[in-house]
């Protein structure tokens, strides 16, 4: 029911800047938790930020956190992700994803809709 496509992947500079976005078609996007997870080649895909519905809380990895900024725009059905102060290890493919449920946002499983993902390469 849910449809997740992702756009601002590029190249970018270490120590550089760049912000992904995450449009949804979901009419009852509001409702909706929001995460953004990443994936490096040969890795296991990791949890990056998260924003509750609509009015609610954010949430940020260890690794990102005071570098990276998450945001939602309900009128737009679109979340972004602010990256700033890029470092090589942020590079990866990374994913939107949407869903509904308690707790932790953190485990992928309680995501139950997905985006094809998008490249981000930071280079040094």
């Amino acid at each position: 029911q849910v449809q997740l496509v992702e756009s601002g992947g590029g190249l970018v500079q270490a120590g550089g800047s760049l912000r992904l976005s995450c449009t949804a078609s979901a009419r009852t996007f509001s409702t909706y938790a929001m995460g953004w997870f990443r994936q490096a080649p040969g890795k296991e895909r990791e949890f990056v930020a998260a924003i509750r519905w609509s009015g609610g809380s954010t949430y940020y990895a260890d690794s990102v956190k005071g570098r990276f900024t998450m945001s939602r725009d309900d009128a737009k059905n679109t979340v972004y992700l602010q990256m700033n102060s890029l470092k090589s290890e942020d590079t990866a493919v990374y994913y939107c994803a949407a869903g509904r449920f308690g707790g932790v946002p953190g485990p992928s499983r309680k995501y139950d809709y997905w985006g094809q993902g998008t490249q981000v390469t930071v280079s040094s």
